[in-house]
């Protein structure tokens, strides 16, 4: 089946996600759309799946004009789509959740599940997914509840399949199982929408890419491209893709994590029995797929967490039990994974949001009062050093790009006296040419002498950084490895294997 897109334009308000985009994907062609988060891509996807009305431009599917009011008129035509985030029901079979909205009744009105699991059946020995109907979707692993979307997506006959950034939560080894089934779907002549951010996946599955810029279409290019020429499409410049650093210098131990649990409401332990040391002058990376634990240790160095058992010590001095203000006044920097939620007060000015650690102290405030002037020189100094995109430092930050809300909380947490930095994700959502900024300014903080823990699901990113990775999986540290140690040995130990079985 043929899709193509004309001219679509897709409005919020004042804000144009979509200007008239123009995209045709082939019978059998995987056809990446290539873009940083926030250029359009699930927004023009959203509209060809029908969960958005197009104000302008038309879908035609082989030649004929489509009109989709929702999600099932887009599936009724063949069109089928993964997301990043699944939407499967946890407590639900494998079967259930694939007949769920399509159900099928057998005599006397029953939910003909035979069916459904037969379905399951044929589609997964096709493919070679080994999943078993009747297995409880919560207890499946990230990688093969994937395999159930795409079994949820095949079983209404989608002839166009749209993958939305499908290895955000993915192993490097899922990630290639992936790979490997999308081409064997192009293969039997499924058309494959490839939505993602990432070059070296780009490059290693599209038949042919499209680069969308700020909701508007800015070139198509070979997979044969190099990921400079990518990137610089991208972001409509130039990038420097290679972390420069040089060897690490560690001094003495800084930060001592020993025997860290975090308990959650519900009683479980989500970060078990961890122990691990930071050095002066050393990146830790903290790698695994999203949801091992990592932000709940982040937030118990920080005293965000309620119940810790163990301990916490930065120079000597215990951190467990403080609060937090406490904590920000030992030193500690703090770049949380949600700039928005946790990061930022979007109300707020970015001169307001660049004091928000030390509004309560000097040099802000003296004698109890704001110091204006000192706030507008320190902040006008920081726009610059760290290249804030803005009108002025009266901008309100939710006003900003991601990137340069992002810059906003790197320049407020790094321009007071560290003594430990902590980063996680510190490049969500932002573009090539900031990733740049970032990664530049956490190798200078390391160079200071300052440690600094990089918590990161991006697997590209850990190895650029990292002096040493710490790999979490299921709430506890697999390993402890050099940060040269090989993606595929990562990749192993994300899922759980030690080091030491990984070698043998």
């Amino acid at each position: 089946m043929q899709l193509e897109l004309r001219g679509i334009t897709k409005r919020f308000g004042a804000l144009t996600a979509n200007d008239h985009i123009d995209l045709v994907v082939a019978p059998g062609e995987i056809h990446c759309l290539l873009g940083e988060n926030g250029a359009g891509k699930s927004t023009l996807m959203n509209v060809l799946y029908g969960l958005y009305q197009a104000d302008e431009g038309e879908i035609l599917l082989d030649g004929a004009v489509q009109h989709f009011d929702g999600p099932g008129d887009a599936m009724r035509s063949g069109i089928g789509m993964v997301h990043q985030h699944f939407m499967l029901i946890p407590v639900f079979t494998v079967a259930e959740n694939v007949m769920l909205g399509h159900e099928q009744t057998s005599f006397g009105g029953r939910l003909d599940l035979d069916a459904a699991r037969k379905r399951v059946r044929e589609i997964s020995d096709r493919f070679g997914f080994s999943v078993d109907p009747d297995a409880i979707v919560g207890d499946l692993p990230v990688g093969v509840q994937q395999r159930v979307e795409i079994i949820k997506a095949l079983s209404r006959d989608a002839r166009v399949l749209v993958f939305d950034e499908p290895t955000a939560v993915l192993t490097p080894q899922e990630t290639d199982e992936l790979m490997a089934i999308m081409r064997q779907l192009r293969d039997e002549g499924t058309s494959i929408v490839f939505i993602t951010h990432k070059l070296r996946e780009v490059r290693e599955v599209a038949d042919r890419i499209t680069v969308i810029r700020l909701g508007k279409v800015v070139g198509e290019a070979a997979p044969t491209a190099s990921n400079s020429d990518l990137a610089a499409l991208m972001v409509g410049r130039a990038v420097e893709l290679v972390v420069q650093k040089q060897q690490a210098r560690p001094g003495p131990a800084s930060l001592v994590v020993e025997n860290l649990d975090v308990i959650d409401p519900n009683g479980l332990k989500v970060v078990n029995d961890v122990s691990f040391t930071v050095h002066e002058g050393e990146i830790l990376a903290i790698a695994g797929v999203q949801g091992n634990g990592q932000t709940e240790l982040t937030e118990a160095i920080m005293g965000l967490q309620p119940r810790v058992n163990g301990r916490v010590s930065l120079g000597g001095q215990v951190l467990t039990g403080l609060s937090v203000r406490r904590v920000l006044d030992a030193g500690v920097g703090f770049v949380p994974e949600d700039r928005t939620e946790d990061g930022l007060v979007a109300e707020m000015t970015i001169a307001e949001n660049l004091m928000l650690d030390r509004s309560h102290s000097e040099p802000f405030v003296a004698r109890g009062s704001l110091r204006l002037e000192h706030l507008d020189g320190f902040a006008e100094e920081k726009k610059k050093e760290f290249d804030i995109r803005a009108q002025s430092i009266s901008t309100p930050a939710g006003r900003l790009s991601g990137g340069n809300q992002q810059k906003v909380v790197l320049a407020r947490e790094m321009s007071r006296d560290l003594r430990l930095l902590i980063a996680a994700q510190p490049t969500r959502g932002i573009d090539v040419g900031s990733i740049e900024f970032v990664h530049k300014r956490m190798v200078e903080t390391r160079d200071a002498g300052i440690p600094v823990i990089v918590v990161s699901t991006e697997l590209d990113e850990v190895v650029a950084l990292a002096d040493r990775i710490a790999v979490m999986y299921r709430g506890s540290i697999v390993g402890i490895v050099p940060g040269d140690t090989p993606r595929d040995v990562l990749g192993l130990m994300m899922a759980g294997e030690r080091p030491s079985e990984v070698a043998a």
